[in-house]
């Protein structure tokens, strides 16, 4: 590995940027399938070897057999004329093919398969965006690294843990980032795996190289000095270990006499870096939107709850819903966010998501400045869009929200289908345009997004709850189910409660679609009101 030195004179691992990154749980499955027939293809392999490898041990049992008799009465063995045209026969002929038999290459299907599939294969930049999911679960669903390396995780189906080597790997992930504080973590929890006597290619020297560079990166420098005596106990001769002793060291000489001289409240902040613990990004509502999605910090009291109800909505006496009813529950007051239950089938799910799956691409947002679509590190999911006129299934969906909304669907945006995989989230955000945004949607020319409708297509084994962090609501995906909120008072202005987030899925596979209704189309079927929050 290469180094490089610190200005103050520490030695510090090399850093490696990476993009952003995310795959859908479509295109993990497919990449399970792929390993399995490269498995089937490496057996056919092994067999193949296996069969070459029998071939040529029988050539050897017989030739051993042979040359033993020969050996023992050289001449008298060749005085046999069949045996003087065999010896000719075997050594100019049967040995060649023997020869050739050994030099057959019988990988040749196992690697043109193998090159053939490379090309679907995860690169480096998915498999640090797979450690940084991880990262981000860790974080929102307060797991602690030993929880996550043994696979208790709730809901999980197939447990699976990681190893000292994968824990590693986590923390350079972590300190590529310059987060020093999972680099900690991770570190510390590979070194216990190898304390506790599991065997592994990586060693402790390397493990605590990384550790006690984050610890000092964090302020500890105590912890930092220790570790770094015991990295030198191993390995004693490590160059940087011995540079890094002697200047921590100096540093806390340097602090002790800066604490002597000083009144005893001050101490020498600039000598060691301020202990992070959390990411730069760290949002200042993040702590409620985490707390949400752990379940935590709801804040619905007991009163606000009995005025919330169950309902059958015929959608204003609309001839479809008249004798077969839409089922309907209050899940938040303020703002009003209602749940449809049974609202779309099985088989339209399962259609809607084969119309998706060839087109989802990672998601994006509108940038509130160009306009332009774009790509966002909060963002995290894989979405298509789908239009009414393609298929009777979506056009059927379509006039169903219409009909139990009230809404004129015409000015709506497509269908939205999006596939949240594991650690997939949309952090905090508004669905409408707020009014230093007057741009976002002009070029539709409908107006703002009046309202949500979102479809969950699938249950959640774990996580993946819809959060409103201004008001403390949380709402867990359902199969079959969908949520509607209003975005915008009737008077036009923005309802800032209305600001929501979907949370990382801990565990599972999250399928959701929403429709954006616009303004336009909308004057006389939701009348504008002369009060700015009604």
């Amino acid at each position: 590995m290469i180094w490089h030195i610190l200005i103050v004179g520490i030695l510090l691992p090399q850093t490696l940027a990476h993009p952003g990154f995310f795959t859908s749980i479509g295109q993990m499955t497919d990449l399970i399938h792929t390993e399995k027939d490269l498995v089937t293809s490496l057996k056919d392999y092994i067999k193949a070897e296996e069969d070459k490898l029998e071939q040529i041990k029988k050539w050897a049992d017989k030739l051993d057999r042979l040359t033993s008799t020969a050996t023992k009465d050289p001449e008298g063995f060749v005085g046999h004329p069949v045996n003087a045209f065999k010896l000719m026969k075997r050594l100019n002929t049967e040995w060649s093919e023997l020869e050739n038999l050994v030099l057959k290459d019988m990988s040749d299907g196992f690697i043109s398969n193998l090159t053939i599939q490379r090309q679907y294969f995860p690169n480096d930049e998915d498999q640090v965006g797979a450690a940084k999911a991880l990262l981000r679960l860790q974080d929102t669903y307060n797991l602690d690294t030993d929880t996550i390396s043994k696979g208790n995780l709730p809901g999980v189906k197939h447990k699976s843990f990681l190893t000292a080597e994968d824990c590693f790997e986590l923390g350079k992930v972590a300190y590529t980032e310059a987060d020093y504080y999972h680099t900690e973590l991770w570190m510390g929890q590979a070194l216990r795996q190898l304390d506790e006597g599991e065997v592994a290619t990586v060693d402790k020297v390397s493990v605590l190289d990384y550790l006690s560079y984050a610890v000092y990166q964090q302020g500890d420098l105590d912890k930092a000095l220790l570790l770094t005596k015991k990295l030198l106990e191993l390995d004693p001769e490590h160059q940087r270990a011995n540079g890094n002793l002697k200047y921590f060291e100096y540093i806390m000489a340097k602090e002790k006499d800066a604490n002597k001289s000083a009144s005893g409240d001050q101490s020498d902040q600039e000598s060691t870096p301020r202990r992070k613990g959390i990411a730069v990004d760290y949002l200042p509502e993040r702590q409620k939107y985490e707390m949400l999605c752990r379940g935590e910090g709801i804040k619905m009291t007991p009163r606000r709850q009995k005025k919330l109800f169950c309902r059958y909505h015929d959608g204003n006496r609309n001839p479809k819903f008249i004798l077969a009813p839409a089922k309907q529950e209050d899940e938040w007051d303020k703002p009003r966010i209602i749940r449809f239950h049974d609202i779309i089938s099985d088989a339209e799910i399962e259609i809607v998501k084969d119309l998706a799956k060839p087109r989802l691409r990672r998601a994006t947002i509108s940038n509130p400045i160009t306009g332009d679509l774009e790509t966002v590190h909060y963002r995290i999911s894989k979405s298509a869009w789908l239009s009414g006129y393609e298929n009777p299934v979506v056009s059927r969906i379509n006039m169903r929200i219409q009909d139990l909304t009230g809404l004129d669907v015409s000015t709506a945006e497509e269908l939205q289908v999006a596939n949240y995989g594991v650690g997939g989230q949309y952090e905090p955000h508004f669905d409408f345009a707020r009014k230093d945004e007057p741009d976002a949607f002009k070029e539709l020319g409908t107006g703002n997004r009046i309202a949500t409708w979102l479809f969950y297509m699938s249950d959640v084994s774990a996580g993946g709850a819809t959060v409103f962090p201004e008001v403390g609501a949380s709402v867990w995906p359902k199969k079959g189910t969908a949520v509607f909120w209003y975005n915008l008072f009737a008077s036009g202005e923005g309802d800032y409660s209305t600001r929501h987030a979907a949370c990382p899925v801990l565990v599972g596979n999250k399928w959701v679609s929403n429709k954006w209704l616009h303004e336009r189309g909308q004057e006389f079927r939701r009348p504008c009101t002369l009060s700015e929050l009604e």
